[in-house]
C-alpha cells in the first residue's frame, strides 16, 4: 500500500478562521486522512500556520503585541478551534520554526547555486510617514483589473488576480493610511521561474490528469500567460532570514523571504518537527525526499491557493535540483459564500469557527460544509439551507433512526439485543443494497468527490429507514415477536455500520453510535462487503445502552436566532 501524505493550505495566523476557510482546506484533508486511516493506510496529515508577511505584522501592531508573542498567542487560539472541529492532524506547525527557516534558507542557496535567484535593483513603494519601504500587503487600493477598492499590493482579494502595488490605482499605506509615496530603488532577490518555464510545464502535464478541472485550468492559465520572475524577499522585521553567508549585504538590510516562498516549504518545515519531536520512531525525509514511488502526496485547497502550489512551489522544486516529493494531486475548492457574498476575515464577514462551534457542535458543521462542499462551482451558506439540511439529514434521518431503534428494543426486549428469527428475504435485501451503497460511498471517497460521498452516506442511512418503515417491528411485535426482534436487531447492526462508515464525516457522534453497544473487542476499522450484506456483527446478547440524541432538531425560533446574530444578508 502507498503512503500518503497529507497537506492543506496553511491558514493564515492574522485571526479566527471562517467557515469557507474551514471547508476549502483543512475539513475535506481531515475527512480523507481519516478515511484513509480507517482502510488501513499509512497517513501522515501536515498543517502549520502561515505566521510570516505583512498580516503578522499589521494584526500585532493593532493588538499592541511584539509580532512573536501575538504568532505564539493565535497559533494556539486556532489550534484549540481546530481541535473543536475534531481535525486529526498528526502535527500543526509554525512556519516560524527553525525548521522551516533552515530549510528555507537551503532551498534558496541551492537555488542561487544552480542559477534561479539573483538579485536585482527595483524600484518599490516607499511612505515617508511610515519612514520604510511597504512590502507588497503594505499598499492598498483599488485593483485596475474588477475595480476593488481594497485590494492588495500582492493580490486582489476579489478577482484573484496576482498584481504589484505599482498596478493599484490611488494606492495608500496600510500602516498609517497615508497617500503620499514614493518609489524607490532598493534592491531584493528574484526567483526565476522564466527559466523554468517548460520543466514546470512538462511537470504539470504528467500530473494534471489527477487533479480536479479547477486545478488544472488554473495552473494552466499562468502557464499560458508566461512565468515571470518574482522577487520572493521583503522587507520586514519578522520572517525567513535572507542567510547572510550567501547574500551578506541583503542580509545586513534585513531582508526576508517572501511569505509565498517559505509558506509551502513549511509544510516539509512541519514534517521536520514531527520527527524531531520523536527522531528515533520518525524520519521526516522518508515522507519528502527521493520517495516519488512510495509516497503518495495529495494537497488541499481553496481556488486563490492554487497558482502556488501548482506553479511556483513546484518551481521551486524543481530548481532546487534534489528528490523532493512532488504533489500527486491538487484538490481545489471553489468559494463558500454567505448568502452569496464573500467571507472575508478581514472584513468579519459570515460565520467564523469559534462562532460556529459557540452555536451547535462540530457535527453539524462538519456533516454540512462537506455535503455542500464547493468543489464544482461556488456554494452558499444560508442558515435556511444549513437548517434544513441539519434537520432532514441529521435529526431525522440518522439520528431518528438511532434513537426510535434503540428505545423500541429496550422497552419490548430489555438491554440486550434481541435474537429473534433468522433474516429472511427483506434483510438478504437490504444486506446487498447495503453493500451496493458502501462501494459507492468508497468509489466517491477514492475520487476526492465529497458532495458525491456525502450524498451515498446519506442513501446508507436512508436505507436504514426504509428497511424499518417496509418491516415495521412497531406492527410485527403485535402478532410475532420473533420476527419484531430480527427487524430490530438487523437495525442495530446497521447503526454500528453506520458508526464505522460514518466517522470521517461525524467522528464524534460515530464514536457516540458505537459505544452505544457493549462488545467485548469492537476493532471494526472499516466494513466488508460480506459483513455490510450480512450486518452481524452486533450478536444477540449483546448489551446495549440508548445515547443522547444525536442530533437536536432545530426550530424556525433557533432559525431566526442565528439570523439576528449573523445577519441573513452579506454586509
Amino acid at each position: 500500500m502507498a503512503r500518503h501524505l497529507i497537506t492543506s493550505a496553511l491558514p493564515y495566523i492574522n485571526g479566527i478562521k471562517h467557515l469557507g476557510n474551514m471547508v476549502g482546506s483543512m475539513l475535506p484533508a481531515d475527512v480523507y486522512s481519516r478515511y484513509l486511516r480507517q482502510r488501513g493506510h499509512d497517513v501522515l496529515y501536515i498543517c502549520a500556520t502561515d505566521e510570516h508577511g505583512t498580516p503578522a505584522e499589521l494584526a500585532a501592531k493593532e493588538l499592541g503585541l511584539p509580532v512573536d508573542e501575538f504568532c505564539a498567542q493565535a497559533h494556539d487560539a486556532q489550534k484549540a478551534v481546530y481541535d473543536g472541529f475534531a481535525l486529526a492532524f498528526d502535527y500543526f506547525g509554525r512556519s516560524s520554526s527553525e525548521q522551516n527557516v533552515e530549510i528555507t534558507q537551503h532551498f534558496a542557496r541551492k537555488l542561487k547555486e544552480n542559477g534561479f535567484i539573483e538579485e536585482r535593483a527595483i524600484r518599490q513603494v516607499y511612505s515617508p510617514t511610515d519612514g520604510r519601504f511597504l512590502p507588497d500587503r503594505y499598499v492598498e487600493g483599488t485593483c485596475p483589473h474588477c475595480g476593488y477598492d481594497k485590494a492588495r499590493g500582492d493580490q486582489c482579494e476579489n478577482c484573484t488576480r496576482v498584481l504589484d502595488p505599482t498596478d493599484l490605482i490611488e494606492p495608500r499605506s496600510a500602516i498609517s493610511g497615508s497617500t503620499d509615496l514614493e518609489v524607490r530603488e532598493t534592491k531584493h532577490l528574484f526567483l526565476l521561474q522564466s527559466k523554468l518555464q517548460h520543466e514546470v510545464e512538462a511537470w504539470v502535464a504528467a500530473h494534471e490528469h489527477q487533479w480536479p478541472q479547477l486545478a488544472s485550468s488554473i495552473a494552466r492559465k499562468w502557464l499560458t500567460e508566461g512565468l515571470h520572475d518574482r522577487a520572493i524577499t521583503r522587507d520586514l522585521d519578522w520572517g525567513v532570514p535572507v542567510p547572510a553567508d550567501t547574500w551578506p549585504e541583503l542580509a545586513a538590510e534585513g531582508k526576508v523571504f517572501y511569505v509565498w516562498f517559505d509558506a509551502p516549504i513549511e509544510y516539509i518545515g512541519a514534517t521536520k518537527e514531527w520527527s524531531d519531536q520523536d527522531p528515533e520512531n520518525r524520519d521526516w525525509k522518508s515522507w519528502w525526499f527521493d520517495v516519488d514511488t512510495d509516497v503518495r502526496y495529495t494537497e488541499f485547497m481553496a481556488k486563490d491557493n492554487v497558482p502556488f502550489h501548482t506553479v511556483m512551489f513546484p518551481a521551486t522544486e524543481l530548481g532546487v535540483r534534489e528528490p523532493w516529493k512532488k504533489v500527486d494531486v491538487v484538490k481545489a475548492f471553489n468559494w463558500l459564500t454567505y448568502y452569496g457574498g464573500k467571507f472575508s476575515t478581514s472584513q468579519k464577514r459570515g460565520v467564523f469557527t469559534d462562532q460556529a462551534l459557540e452555536v451547535l457542535p462540530a457535527d453539524y458543521w462538519r456533516y454540512f460544509l462537506i455535503a455542500n462542499a464547493p468543489e464544482s462551482d461556488d456554494s452558499s451558506f444560508t442558515w435556511e439551507h444549513f437548517t434544513a439540511t441539519v434537520n432532514k439529514d441529521l435529526a431525522d434521518t440518522l439520528g431518528n433512526f438511532v434513537n426510535r431503534v434503540l428505545s423500541f428494543s429496550r422497552k419490548r426486549f430489555g438491554d440486550e439485543v434481541p435474537a429473534g428469527a433468522a433474516a429472511g428475504e427483506a434483510e438478504a435485501k437490504l444486506g446487498e443494497e447495503i453493500a451496493r451503497l458502501l462501494a459507492e460511498y468508497e468509489e466517491h471517497m477514492e475520487a476526492l468527490q465529497f458532495r458525491k460521498a456525502a450524498a451515498a452516506l446519506r442513501a446508507l442511512w436512508s436505507a436504514g429507514n426504509s428497511y424499518l418503515e417496509e418491516k415495521a417491528p412497531w406492527l410485527e411485535i403485535k402478532t410475532d415477536q420473533e420476527a419484531a426482534a430480527l427487524t430490530l436487531r438487523t437495525a442495530m447492526n446497521l447503526i454500528h455500520l453506520y458508526a464505522v462508515v460514518s466517522e470521517p464525516f461525524i467522528p464524534t457522534s460515530s464514536a457516540a453510535m458505537r459505544g452505544a453497544f457493549a462488545l467485548e473487542a469492537d476493532t471494526a476499522t472499516w466494513v466488508t462487503p460480506e459483513q455490510a450484506r450480512s450486518l452481524t456483527s452486533i450478536p444477540a446478547g449483546t448489551p446495549f445502552t440508548v445515547p443522547p440524541v444525536l442530533f437536536a432538531k432545530l426550530t424556525e425560533d433557533d432559525l431566526e436566532t442565528y439570523k439576528e446574530r449573523f445577519g441573513g444578508e452579506p454586509a
